[in-house]
């Protein structure tokens, strides 16, 4: 899997979670600390950060409870700093 449709996936993803209101690039470019340029990188296939197709081999590892489970603990841990 390529990380642009890694980034696509997410995206559709988290609009789908948001009962499907679109979320703009630069909305998710802004939630995520980078530029709207940087986020349009990675989802065009331009670019990628560091450490994405290490981060989805290793989730890809697990079993999905314990997907959500390092998820919920890594947002956790995110949202403390």
């Amino acid at each position: 899997m390529e990380s642009a449709d890694l980034f696509n996936i997410l995206h559709n993803a988290v609009e789908a979670q948001n009962n499907g209101k679109k979320i703009s690039q630069k909305e998710m470019a802004t939630w995520l600390g980078v530029s709207m340029r940087t986020y349009q990188d990675w989802r065009l296939g331009n670019a990628q950060p560091p450490a994405a197709r290490a981060v989805i081999a290793l989730l890809g590892r697990l079993e999905d409870e314990d997907i959500v489970r390092v998820v919920r603990k890594i947002n956790k841990l995110g949202n403390q700093s």
